[in-house]
């Protein structure tokens, strides 16, 4: 039983107005620590117990058995508990020394499957800034689902189809160069494609033709086939050289095009169900009862189909593949008209695991203020990023500590590590300007900084030679340990608050907090001093290395030893 919930079971036999879960969930943590650790207000009894709540506060405080506590008092309307430190923190040295990195470890998915729809690129487009976002948040959470028991099936959703590729096509056919295009891939196509788009709003019969060669393609013309794999297989080489500098690795890389034969099943059920309307000769299912202004457009007047009905084809795959126990969508926020749409539909069609599907919207990355684009040119592209990322680490590395023996490994593990958490520090629905000086800084609320409290802590640890034995009771009762010990000790709640926000910010804040708090920690105690707490503290420094390195994995970061 935690903290938590011996106040509330004590409480609740002192105030039967309230139950226990109410009790708990008006538990405030107080800003001031000289407050107490934990404090609860009594204003919700003053009606029922027609008292003055400073009154009623003094009264319970009174009452309440204080065995497990330093000292429970009465401020105001509040009544304060200060929690047994020497105690407390024995257990959670314990429990961490105990576990390791399973430390946190709970089994609420019960080792049902989340399919994550992830990073998804579009083919024959460089791997931008902008596809950083639904890849690092996608791995983040299926870490982060995984730690409390689930089993995470990564999809890579290629953008593989699509009149893109009728546009594609047309450029290459006027410009392109076999042999360009062979020795640098994705930027010859690149070139292709801003090209052809600047020259089309020119030329608006370009669009038309890129319509036909899309039909062609749809159609499975032979020269339109053999050039849509050809940009497929070079796209694709190129995104997972990146993902292994990323380490992100996926179940499935099933695209769009992959569902050009599953669509039809997705129409007959609509059908049969007297699902579809005929509005303007195209077919749409009405969704005005879910408050969706705008109907779902299944099939357009020339018989084409659309996004949602390929969507509708892959939800449908995914859950007879995977049953998972939940579909999560990692797509930018300008989607989720979209995603309404789909689960709207797909409850019409009668699927009740349409409640199992979550958007998980993000916010854009943007360049000086400015949206970045692919089609108008201007794209941060990621390969170049990571690389100059690793040389301004290398440079800092160099600096801190110019014989460190595997300087490149250490690099590489700072300079990616330092792009991901930037990313992931930030509230997912707020969008943030890219600054790689600022992510690779060693100081403020960054990645290295993060990594680096890591490998001081390391570096204590084998000046002392310490490993933390099981069998040792270690326990700390000082202010600025206690701070550590209670941000240890809810590592498992943030875990579980990540996760039912969809949110990996939540854990990259709390290693912040973890590394800050340790910081102030070694800038006032000498750890590796002869005291008779010498080992307690050592071990305090044990459990926050343990920790942080688990929030960092969490996060998809590496935490190096040595730094």
């Amino acid at each position: 039983m935690n903290t938590k919930q011996i106040i509330a079971e004590k409480m609740a036999t002192l105030v039967p107005e309230l139950d226990q879960e109410t009790i708990l969930n008006l538990l405030e943590t107080p800003k001031n620590s000289d407050m107490g650790d934990l404090a609860f207000p009594v204003f919700s009894l003053a009606k029922v117990l027609r008292k003055a709540p400073q009154l009623i506060a003094a009264e319970l405080a009174e009452k309440i058995d204080a065995s497990n506590f330093e000292k429970v008092e009465a401020v105001g309307p509040y009544i304060n508990f200060f929690l047994d430190k020497a105690s407390i923190s024995s257990q959670v040295l314990s429990q961490v020394i105990t576990a390791g990195s399973d430390y946190a470890a709970q089994t609420i998915g019960q080792g049902h499957n989340v399919a994550i729809d992830m990073s998804s690129p579009n083919i024959a487009k460089p791997f931008s800034i902008g596809h950083l976002r639904s890849t690092v948040i996608g791995d983040s959470l299926a870490n982060i689902f995984e730690k409390i028991g689930y089993k995470a099936v990564k999809i890579n959703h290629l953008g593989d189809w699509g009149k893109q590729f009728g546009m594609l096509i047309v450029a290459y056919k006027k410009w392109g160069n076999k042999e360009a295009v062979k020795a640098h891939p994705i930027n010859e196509l690149l070139k292709l494609y801003v090209r052809i788009n600047a020259e089309a709003e020119e030329h608006p019969e370009l669009d038309e033709e890129a319509r036909d060669w899309f039909r062609k393609l749809e159609a499975g013309d032979e020269e339109a086939m053999v050039l849509w794999q050809w940009f497929r297989d070079e796209s694709l080489v190129e995104f997972n050289r990146l993902y292994d500098e990323l380490d992100v690795t996926f179940d499935s890389y099933n695209g769009e095009a992959f569902y050009n034969d599953k669509m039809d099943e997705v129409v007959n059920i609509l059908t049969e169900k007297g699902l579809l309307q005929e509005s303007q000769g195209a077919q749409v299912v009405n969704l005005e009862k879910y408050g969706i202004e705008h109907p779902a457009l299944i099939k357009k007047s020339d018989g084409a189909t659309l996004y949602i009905t390929r969507d509708l084809a892959a939800a449908l795959y995914r859950k007879r593949t995977y049953n998972f126990a939940k579909a999560i969508y990692v797509v930018g926020n300008e989607q989720s008209a979209h995603f309404k749409q789909l689960k709207a539909v797909l409850n019409e069609m009668g699927y009740a695991w349409s409640d199992d599907i979550t958007h998980v919207p993000f916010g854009l990355v943007t360049k000086e203020g400015k949206k970045l684009s692919t089609r108008k040119g201007n794209v941060i592209l990621l390969e170049p990023t990571i690389a100059e990322a690793i040389n301004r680490a290398q440079t800092q590395i160099d600096g801190k500590n110019p014989n460190l023996s595997n300087k490149e490994a250490v690099a590489h593990a700072v300079g990616v590590g330092a792009i991901k958490f930037y990313d992931l520090k930030t509230d997912r629905l707020n969008g943030y300007d890219f600054d790689l000086e600022a992510m690779v800084s060693f100081e403020g609320e960054t990645g290295p900084y993060v990594q680096y409290a890591h490998a001081r802590i390391q570096s204590i640890l084998r000046k002392a030679d310490f490993t933390p034995s099981v069998n040792q009771v270690y326990s700390l009762n000082d202010a600025e340990s206690w701070e550590i010990i209670k941000l240890i000790q809810d590592f498992p709640r943030i875990i579980i608050r990540a996760a039912d926000n969809f949110e990996p910010s939540i854990v990259a804040k709390f290693a912040i907090r973890l590394a800050q708090a340790f910081n102030k920690y070694y800038a006032h105690t000498r750890i590796l001093d002869e005291n008779p707490e010498r080992d307690s503290r050592l071990a305090l420094s044990y459990a926050t290395a343990t920790v942080l390195k688990e929030a960092l994995r969490l996060l998809g970061v590496e935490a190096p030893d040595e730094m």
